[in-house]
């Protein structure tokens, strides 16, 4: 497997760093992302796509680590809702990523790094405000001045969010996908059960794994399957797996001599466990323990509302940007009632919003999967502001 630090990543490096809402300062800041089609000449038809946690800026291209296809190759390329012949698409790795953006996993270029080498554990806080200034950066870099569109799900849709209330005047559209204005309770428990995982690893060593060439992949293995179970439904994994057995001759429980169970009781019987483990066996190959703390937090800390005395439609007082929210109705990690939250609250700051809920037994996950519902909304959505826009 390849290594994330040795890919040669598409790049910008910002010398004099970023300070963080933390008030920590980041003494140079390194931003990873890829592009597809072509930028016009007037630099106007330039769409930003937000990658969700686990997410990475390969969006429309087979994976350097894994080999496998982009994550939104359903969504985005030639002929598709966000189509690449017709706008600028742009994919940046969140700072605090692991895929060559400024993160835990990045070479410490502080002056308190006592020798040594990456981040690690020191790497401080982020919040999805400073996910967005990082890009802002990347964007300003490529001589864009305003983005016809901001696009993401999940976490993308919080930077989505975070994009139109930051810098309303460099956002025409906004599409936040099954997401919210704010990270919930429940989330935020889910979040905790994961991180937890990764602390009670042997091989967590206090977050300086990397120092003896060791993962804590079974803490971050079960982190994943945690987190895993809340992109799905109920009817999804009824539909998928059912409560079919593999192995089921094998796989009833043996009595033992003195009364206790076989050895076989928890070996792999169940389809869906099955599935599990290897969603949580591959995450480990290509993503950092140490991002993945850094990242959940940042969703955590999310709450657009707070910094206008907790009325979300201050936060987007004016707004000249269209909106399109869209939510999934077997979605329990991202609520319809929560996109339809933020939409009452663009009204009342009197935007340009529209709310579609797409009917799907596939939960959170369906804005990643094969849902022509969802896509024919976000296709009409683009054309209709491209047409408003005046792009060809």
């Amino acid at each position: 497997m390849l290594n994330p630090l040795s890919i040669a990543h598409q790049h910008v490096r910002f010398a004099d760093g970023m300070v963080l809402d933390c008030g920590a300062r980041l003494p140079s800041l390194e931003v990873a992302y890829r592009t597809y089609g072509t930028l016009n000449g007037e630099r106007t038809n330039a769409v930003l796509v937000c990658h969700a946690l686990t997410g990475d800026q390969y969006v429309a291209e087979p994976h350097p680590l894994t080999g496998r296809p982009g994550w939104w190759e359903t969504v985005v390329g030639p002929g598709r809702p966000i189509d690449t012949d017709r706008f600028f698409v742009i994919c940046a790795n969140v700072l605090g990523g692991c895929m060559g953006s400024t993160g835990p996993r990045s070479v410490r270029d502080d002056d308190k790094g006592d020798g040594v080498a990456l981040w690690g554990t020191a790497f401080p806080p982020v919040t999805i405000g400073d996910m967005v200034r990082a890009q802002q950066r990347l964007i300003t870099h490529l001589g864009i001045h305003r983005l016809f569109a901001v696009v993401g799900g999940s976490m993308g849709g919080m930077q989505a969010l975070q994009w139109a209330a930051s810098y309303p005047e460099r956002v025409f559209a906004a599409v936040p996908v099954a997401a919210a204005a704010y990270h919930s309770a429940q989330n935020i428990a889910f979040h905790e059960v994961g991180r937890q995982a990764i602390f009670a690893d042997p091989d967590w060593q206090g977050g300086r794994y990397w120092q003896t060439g060791r993962v804590p992949a079974r803490g971050l293995a079960v982190a994943r399957m945690a987190a895993h179970i809340t992109y799905l439904s109920e009817q999804a994994l009824t539909r998928k797996f059912g409560r079919r057995q593999r192995g089921a001759e094998n796989a009833a429980p043996q009595s033992g001599g003195g009364g206790g169970v076989g050895l076989g009781m928890f070996d792999e019987i169940f389809e869906v466990e099955s599935y599990l483990r290897h969603q949580g066996s591959t995450f480990v190959r290509r993503f950092d323990a140490n991002s993945y703390l850094t990242i959940t937090r940042a969703m955590d800390y999310f709450d657009l509302a707070q910094d206008h005395d907790g009325d979300l439609a201050s936060a987007f007082r004016n707004a000249r940007t269209r909106f399109c929210l869209v939510s999934f109705s077997s979605d329990w990690l991202f609520p319809t009632a929560e996109s339809r939250a933020v939409a009452r609250a663009l009204n009342r700051a009197g935007a340009n919003v529209s709310f579609v809920e797409i009917e799907s037994d596939k939960g959170h996950d369906a804005f990643l999967l094969d849902e022509p519902g969802f896509h024919r909304t976000l296709a009409g959505f683009l054309a209709g502001c491209a047409e408003h826009a005046g792009l060809a």
